[in-house]
């Protein structure tokens, strides 16, 4: 049986286990310092700890659950990881350098049911929710790879955006923001920190009532319900009226910005009338409001979408501008690899499957 990774228990958790067992609390901070100051992988690096509390833990627990799969490295220096689960599952992580700082980019669960049309992390539907050390060890896997580059560089921002719906996986999601956040530990402040989702209403709500103070990012990609069914599924199941209610109790509670992202598809969702109708839907939200334009990664599973010509994505960004919304490009890091999310994962799991059906062959020949 798999032990559960360390990384999973914020500091109260960890502090509360420890006492369990006998410990006193001054231990969890001795434990929180090795793995999140000194980034140590082995429970018996922690050399001032107490022999039989570093047992204890490596009874219950383990530092490593990821495996580097694979490694792919853009010209423009990001990227991006292909790490393998416990359970020989894949996920994707990618690391991206702006001017503000280095950014890691998370993924939250194994696949995604969300299924929107254009994305290639739903191409293989959700096998199950990452944990909260899995998510956090993304973040350390990341960290590690800088230290030793020796560069003296550190992960400063995080945004929740990578394969599976993070919001489907709140409990999680949450553990992983305390942990992340904790000024002993890694101490990402919040503000530096994006969490994403497709639109989960209900959850959009409950996130809001949980004050965390990240920035919020949600997936619109459409002014309307006819055109935003049918490029996301999800629109069915909770139409925009029912999402822009959440939104609007979202930025009553927490009078934070929030970011609406559209992803721009030549000739579906990238016209003029289409910017003049998300300008309308915003309305009286736009004081709190940002329009996040993406240019689209194509994606070859999903060859009916195609990128929206440069004079089109200008056009719609000077469109909202004259209308008084704030918005901008997304700046494209990777475009020389498998820059769609998603899209990595589902081109190593189609190569391994096609390899065993050539190896099933050949051994039936």
């Amino acid at each position: 049986m798999n032990k559960a990774s360390i990384y999973g228990l914020t500091f109260d958790q960890l502090a509360a286990w420890l006492m369990e067992y006998g410990h006193k609390k001054f231990r969890a901070s001795q434990v929180w310092d090795w793995l999140y100051r000194k980034r140590v992988t082995d429970f018996s690096e922690m050399v001032d700890v107490n022999p039989d509390c570093i047992q204890l833990l490596a009874d219950h627990f383990t530092i490593q659950t990821l495996d580097e799969h694979l490694k792919q490295e853009s010209a423009d220096g990001t990227i991006k990881f292909l790490f393998k689960l416990q359970d020989g599952n894949l996920i994707e992580t990618v690391l991206m350098r702006h001017k503000y700082g280095l950014s890691v980019c998370v993924t939250t669960q194994v696949g995604c049911n969300i299924g929107c049309s254009f994305c290639a992390s739903g191409l293989l539907t959700k096998s199950r929710d990452l944990s909260g050390g899995e998510i956090v060890e993304q973040i350390m896997k990341v960290q590690l790879h800088l230290d030793q580059a020796k560069q003296d560089e550190r992960v400063s921002h995080i945004v929740v955006m990578g394969i599976g719906e993070p919001f489907d996986n709140l409990n999680n999601l949450v553990d992983f923001l305390q942990v992340i956040r904790d000024p002993k530990g890694l101490a990402i402040g919040p503000r530096h920190i994006t969490v994403s989702t497709s639109g989960l209403a209900d959850k959009i709500v409950e996130f809001a009532d949980m004050n965390l103070q990240v920035n919020l990012a949600v997936s619109l990609h459409a002014p309307n319900n006819e055109l935003r069914t049918r490029i996301m599924k999800i629109n069915r199941a909770i139409p925009i009226e029912k999402l822009m209610q959440a939104i609007d109790y979202y930025l009553e509670k927490t009078n934070r910005r929030i970011t609406l992202e559209y992803i721009l598809l030549k000739d579906v969702n990238d016209r003029r009338e289409h910017a003049l109708e998300l300008v309308e839907l915003i309305g009286e939200r736009r004081q709190l409001a940002t329009v996040n334009l993406i240019p689209y990664n194509p994606v070859d599973e999903h060859s009916q979408y195609q990128r929206s010509e440069h004079e089109s994505v200008r056009a719609f960004y000077d469109t909202l501008k004259k209308q008084g919304i704030n918005c901008s490009v997304r700046l494209e890091h990777g475009t020389d690899i498998d820059a769609a999310c998603g899209q990595l994962r589902s081109k190593q799991i189609k190569a391994s499957k096609d390899n065993n059906l050539d190896q099933n062959r050949t051994e039936a020949g």
